[in-house]
């Protein structure tokens, strides 16, 4: 069987308190940037590869660093073949999580020496190997990972999909193959990943790999308040399999110390209207989740039933392929989504679902786009390439709607540029 590395994309977070974000005013708004992006190359060697950004919001260099797993392409049911360019059908298949990246001052009143609690870690899935890797980030050089113990063993198969609790210390891992399910396990910045706990198992009846991109699980992600995890799962239209939305409790452990349980047991409902629940972003100030749905667009669901999950609003793309990928913009108060089969941007609400606007970028060549994620000012979105077209990131700013830069990537994982 022929393998197809895909990158998929993550991105770390800010050096800026939340709050300090720019906001769309008649005043000339402030670059915010992140600090650096990151994408797995999902190949063989299975690798993370960090990139910096400038503080104009651009992409620099990009580096790589071993995961210690391998990468594996799904199946493409539709052709019976490893599944390019979307080789997991899924979203978050790396994530970061930690307290803000700050610099190391130890003689400054304002930055005291950073501890264990202030750094930021980044968890990457294998998909071939079955494990989870972990690396600490340099708090003065995010592109610079160390990676922490070793990748730890899943209890499933097939893992595409990570979520990471700072709060509580916990990792949480969403696999699809043959044992398809949910499962978690502690971690520590001196001792890495504790082993995992038992599998929360999705009865699908796939196989390993999956054959999808239907009835396969999507994201596994924390709420905002990181009471609750939440899985999206994909259905199968054509076979009348619905999809569904999971979620488990988070319980703090009783004696108060960090970490805490996730409920081995949830509960799983399927929204009115939906089919091909995919991706997700979490609603700052709010239970709401803003989630897409493959086959028309994207739905915000009230979850604050622990046994519902009614749609509140629902938006339908135009034109759209399979709108598969969120994120929520903290500058704009909007939704981004992405289409792997449509190389624009879908602005939508966070209230209705509705579009409020799309940015069109077919003219820098690209075929689609898959993960992306926002970063202050900007979208970052993942073009994973199709054979010929090699894989980049564009960058938007938000919240002058326009493309600021592509990078490409090329097979030695150096950057060049293509200005507008």
């Amino acid at each position: 069987m022929k393998f197809t590395p895909t990158p998929l994309l993550a991105l770390a977070a800010l050096t800026t308190a939340p709050g300090a974000l720019a906001r769309p005013s008649s005043c000339t708004a402030k670059i915010v940037a992140p600090k650096a992006i990151y994408t797995i190359s999902n190949d063989h060697q299975n690798a993370v590869v960090a990139m910096p950004v400038q503080a104009n919001g651009m992409v620099g260099k990009a580096t790589s660093i071993a995961t210690g797993g391998t990468g594996a392409n799904a199946i493409d049911g539709s052709k019976n073949r490893p599944a390019a360019p979307d080789a997991l059908f899924s979203q978050s298949a790396l994530t970061v999580a930690g307290k803000f990246l700050l610099p190391t001052l130890p003689d400054h009143p304002l930055f005291p020496r950073l501890t264990p609690d202030r750094l930021q870690m980044l968890f990457a899935v294998n998909a071939g190997s079955n494990t989870v890797s972990m690396f600490a980030i340099d708090a003065a050089d995010p592109t610079k990972l160390a990676m922490v113990g070793k990748p730890a063993a899943v209890p499933g198969e097939f893992p595409t999909t990570v979520a990471a609790s700072d709060k509580h210390k916990t990792v949480c891992v969403g696999t699809t193959g043959a044992k398809a399910g949910v499962a978690c396990a502690r971690f520590s910045a001196a001792g890495g990943l504790g082993p995992m706990d038992a599998l929360r198992p999705f009865a699908l009846g796939q196989s390993t790999p999956p054959v999808g991109p239907t009835n396969t699980v999507s994201q596994v992600f924390f709420s905002r308040d990181q009471r609750t995890l939440f899985a999206t799962v994909k259905g199968d239209p054509a076979k009348n399999n619905t999809g569904f939305l999971a979620r488990y409790a988070v319980a703090q452990d009783a004696a108060g110390c960090d970490g805490a349980t996730v409920a081995q047991k949830g509960a799983m409902a399927s929204p009115a209207g939906t089919a091909v629940l995919f991706g997700t972003a979490t609603i700052p100030g709010s239970q709401d989740l803003f989630v897409t749905d493959a086959s028309f667009g994207a739905v915000v669901l009230s979850v604050q039933d622990a046994n519902i999950a009614a749609v509140k609003g629902k938006g339908v793309v135009d034109g759209q392929k399979a709108t598969c990928w969120a994120t929520f913009s903290t500058a704009t108060k909007s939704a981004f989504v992405t289409d792997v089969s449509n190389n624009r941007l879908v602005e939508m609400s966070v209230t209705n679902a509705k579009v409020i606007g799309q940015l069109d970028l077919s003219a820098n060549g690209d075929p689609g786009l898959i993960d992306l994620m926002a970063g202050g000012n900007f979208i970052y979105a993942l073009s994973p390439g199709n054979g010929s077209t090699p894989t980049a990131i564009t960058v938007v700013d938000a919240i002058k709607r326009h493309k600021s830069s592509i990078s490409r990537l090329a097979p030695q994982e150096r950057i060049a540029w293509d200005w507008p």
